[in-house]
């Protein structure tokens, strides 16, 4: 069995040595798992040449492409440890995340290079380009290469000796969301990794008769995860979009030329799908999906019922975070066990725990923090021992996730500590006041947030997003609130908007929508 990703990747050539590993949308390059190791392998060895050395951190900015997968591989196989980061981000954030990391090394595909080199000229650090360009004989061809830039980048250096990778390492660096602080860096060993992946691989049973396309960014545990490794690991089909991100236009057609069995996705994502599948939705002969996965993000049970009924599949909500090198829970197939409405499902190989304020466990029905232990949560944040210190206690993650369980040990998410909205010693949690206003049949999608209030100390407001076609007003939705919730829950204003904000991994972001709205009411 596997103690690392490169192992990983290596038996997966052995097994399934012809299989396609890696695919574009636009059908334009293939690797198989064969190729897909010896390419990794082969970059390996183009890495130490440029310096790289065992243990050292190389970011990859990169979309979603071949090159940003190869350049993972590589850089593990090299010894290295890879943090994937944003390619959108501004260049003082770019150089912000590359000290966080303490990366020694950029690599960037060779088509993201030139806008690379337009806005971060100040980044003082070697950067490689690579390049994969398919031969004569039906291969594939990588190369890196020395990328000089306008501002100070030092030289590869030395190439020193490569010590082989251990599973105690850390692997790859992620970023959090920074929801409710700054980011903070969670380095995943190979085995917090390969923990990970084995609980997403069993629930789902994914197969090499899988295939998925690829639509959540490869920086953040959704789609690294979730989406490229646990389908790596099962012998399936990654396939790359074109363009290097979703495009709702192009999706179905990506899906059906992929003969794909199940996509995972944001909420937005699936929101979006949904509301195109009247005209884009394939009729006949595909889909036929296996399952539709949704995570990073709550589901609201409507939507989550609307895409069962148009793509005649089951939609299993999962629950995951970076510290917990992404999967804690999912709700399983159809075939292994009820998919619970609004529930994100039973534990996935991690030990998970409602705890009281006191430490202890919470009974079934009870809300309190949620816990997590196990094999692939991470030991703590780099360089951060304060912050280390306050969410890591004997073991065990607190994650700031407010929930409780049922009788059958599925889990259901109410909140998080941090947004609870203080109104005057009465605590309102944001998440569930979303909920209720998301099952109201004219609203699309929903976000509350709390507001600073000279009576209550706090008060509760919102924004919706109403369904096509659909007309509901202010005082309806505040009528259709006060039916389902206790007085002091309803939200004093709510607000119309045409979209949500919503961070890199889709979470709705609360302080951007507050922010938003203040400056819009001072108009």
């Amino acid at each position: 069995m596997a103690a690392t990703l490169t192992q990983l990747l290596e038996e997966s050539a052995t097994r399934w040595p012809r299989q396609v590993a890696l695919s574009e949308g636009s059908g334009d390059r293939a690797i198989s798992y064969r190729h897909l190791g010896d390419l990794a392998a082969d970059l390996a060895g183009q890495l130490r040449r440029h310096g790289i050395a065992a243990g050292d951190p190389v970011a990859i900015v990169s979309d979603i492409c071949i090159e940003h997968v190869l350049a993972l591989f590589a850089v593990l196989a090299a010894g290295g440890c890879a943090a994937p980061l944003n390619p959108a981000l501004a260049a003082q954030q770019l150089i912000s995340r590359l000290g966080d990391v303490r990366a020694r090394a950029v690599i960037v595909p060779e088509h993201l290079y030139g806008d690379f080199a337009s806005t971060h000229a100040a980044v003082e650090l070697p950067v490689l380009t690579l390049a994969v360009t398919p031969g004569r004989d039906g291969c594939c061809y990588a190369t890196l290469s020395s990328a000089p830039l306008l501002g100070h980048g030092r030289g590869p250096g030395q190439t020193r000796g490569l010590e082989p990778p251990h599973p105690g390492d850390a692997a790859i660096l992620m970023l959090t969301s920074g929801t409710t602080a700054a980011p903070k860096v969670v380095p995943l060993t190979d085995a917090n990794l390969l923990a990970s992946i084995d609980g997403i691989r069993s629930i789902y049973q994914l197969t090499p008769a899988d295939a998925t396309l690829l639509v959540m960014p490869l920086f953040h545990g959704h789609g690294l995860i979730a989406g490229l490794l646990a389908t790596l690991a099962s012998g399936g089909a990654g396939i790359m979009p074109a363009g290097g991100r979703f495009h709702a236009g192009t999706f179905w057609q990506q899906m059906a030329a992929a003969r794909a069995t199940w996509y995972t996705a944001v909420p937005t994502i699936h929101q979006i799908l949904l509301d195109r599948a009247g005209s884009e939705y394939p009729a006949g002969g595909y889909p036929d999906l296996r399952f539709v996965r949704s995570c990073s993000a709550p589901l609201a049970p409507a939507v989550q019922q609307d895409l069962e009924t148009a793509f005649s599949a089951p939609v299993l909500q999962a629950y995951g975070m970076t510290e917990t090198a992404h999967q804690v829970a999912s709700n399983p197939l159809p075939a292994n066990g009820p998919d619970k409405t609004a529930s994100v499902g039973i534990p996935t190989g991690a030990q998970v725990q409602v705890t009281r304020p006191d430490g202890k466990p919470g009974e079934a029905g009870e809300t309190g923090e949620i816990w997590i232990r196990g094999a692939a949560v991470t030991s703590g944040y780099l360089g951060n021992r304060q912050a280390t210190a306050d969410s890591f206690t004997a073991g065990w993650f607190r994650t700031g996730d407010l929930g409780q369980k049922d009788a059958d040990s599925y889990l259901f998410l109410t909140g998080r500590i941090k947004e609870i909205i203080n109104r005057g010693g009465e605590k309102i949690s944001p998440a569930a006041v979303d909920q209720i206003l998301q099952s109201n049949p004219g609203v699309e999608d929903a976000l509350s947030f709390g507001v600073p209030d000279k009576e209550y100390g706090e008060d509760i407001r919102a924004a919706v997003v109403l369904r096509p076609g659909h007309a509901v007003t202010e005082a309806e939705l505040k009528d259709y609130s006060r039916s389902r919730l206790s007085p002091f829950e309803v939200p004093k204003r709510i607000f119309f908007v045409a979209r949500l904000p919503r961070t890199e991994k889709g979470t709705g972001d609360r302080r951007r929508l507050a922010a938003l709205l203040e400056a819009r009411e001072k108009l």
